[in-house]
């Protein structure tokens, strides 16, 4: 489990559920924007369980920014980095590990389909995971290796009230899709569980929305 150091209370409580659970947790803090952390990520989580067959790429960073002259540079690069630049170090240091049989899931999101105005540099990212995706699932599926991808819609996360959007707007935040309100963590989580198992051997490349019902492509 990878997270930033200042997360170890929220990283603690996550793990004590999971090892209440049965579950042997390895917690590997460190800032995904750093090539060297992901090269110690994978290392650490094959070396404390034992093997990798299951790689869950959810990091993210999003930060509404309404002008595209007042997005900075460091901003751009940061989301670029977190979202995209970890996921590829990650995926490049993980597949000399994986085995047939085993599955790559990154994280993706309606804004690669459905970009909203204040998020140009968030939106960019998850189209570029989009078609990393696809790539990826081409070159690795004769390996065995299945790579797919989980779209979110509005989905209630700590993001939304971090200026992932502005204030004005958390209050309506999932009221554009047909059901008419926000995504719970516990909607989407079965997707992913889904494309981590065996039930979805014959499905490669594919990204699977969970979003409430707004049309994608």
């Amino acid at each position: 489990m990878s997270y930033l150091p200042q997360e170890k209370e929220d990283a603690d409580r996550i793990a004590g559920i999971l090892r209440e659970a049965g579950a042997t947790v390895v917690q590997i803090p460190g800032d995904l924007r750093e090539r060297e952390y992901a090269r110690t990520l994978v290392k650490e989580a094959v070396e404390g369980l034992g093997g990798l067959d299951i790689v869950i790429n959810n990091g993210g960073k999003q930060i509404f920014n309404e002008d595209v002259t007042t997005l900075t540079d460091e901003q751009f690069d940061d989301t670029f980095k977190t979202n995209v630049y970890a996921m590829f170090w990650i995926c490049k240091e993980a597949v000399p590990h994986l085995k047939p049989g085993s599955t790559i899931i990154n994280t993706t999101s309606i804004q690669a389909y459905s970009p909203a105005p204040i998020l140009v540099d968030y939106a960019s990212t998850k189209a570029t995971i989009n078609t990393f995706t696809k790539a990826l699932g081409q070159q690795l599926a004769p390996k065995g290796i299945r790579v797919n991808a989980v779209a979110p819609g509005p989905i209630w996360t700590p993001l939304q009230v971090t200026d992932g959007q502005p204030d004005e707007k958390v209050d309506e935040f999932g009221e554009e899709t047909p059901l008419g309100r926000m995504g719970q963590p516990a909607e989407l989580a079965p997707a992913y569980v889904y494309l981590a198992s065996a039930e979805s051997s014959y499905v490669i490349g594919e990204t699977l929305n969970v979003n409430g019902g707004m049309p994608t492509p």
